[in-house]
């Protein structure tokens, strides 16, 4: 049984990841700040879950930062984000791909060295419900 299902912005790919994930980490480092364009990278990982591409696995392409242990996979038509297998069978999600209700809590903030200036206090700033007009 699929436990989570997840695509990007698109559509073209489509994906089912089967078992849990052992953490949640919000990462503030300055590779994930480059390549989310915001403040932090949101990823689940797991050594155990499965991950099987439902369609469009030609359409993701992975990109590894030279010298470093950082990459990220996307989707070559939108550029979201998508899952990835690191080193040891390591399986990293993006957590905002996926498709399917996901109520786990962040395990940890990493890299908060790195932390944007920007990305302090924010509960204190008014909030929309949708674009404001």
């Amino acid at each position: 049984m699929t436990d989570y299902s997840g695509s990007c912005l698109c559509g073209t790919a489509k994906f089912a990841v089967q078992g849990r994930f052992d953490s949640f980490y919000l990462c503030h480092c300055q590779h994930c700040q480059k390549d989310t364009g915001s403040a932090h990278a949101a990823n689940l990982f797991s050594q155990s879950a499965k991950l099987t591409w439902l369609a469009g696995a030609d359409s993701v392409t992975t990109f590894t930062l030279p010298g470093t242990r950082h990459n990220k996979s996307f989707c070559k038509f939108c550029g979201s984000a998508l899952p990835s297998t690191h080193q040891a069978g390591l399986l990293v999600v993006p957590a905002g791909c996926l498709d399917t209700e996901f109520t786990m809590l962040p395990t940890a903030h990493l890299f908060t060295s790195s932390k944007a200036a920007w990305d302090r206090e924010l509960e204190a700033l008014p909030t929309f419900e949708a674009l404001p007009t």
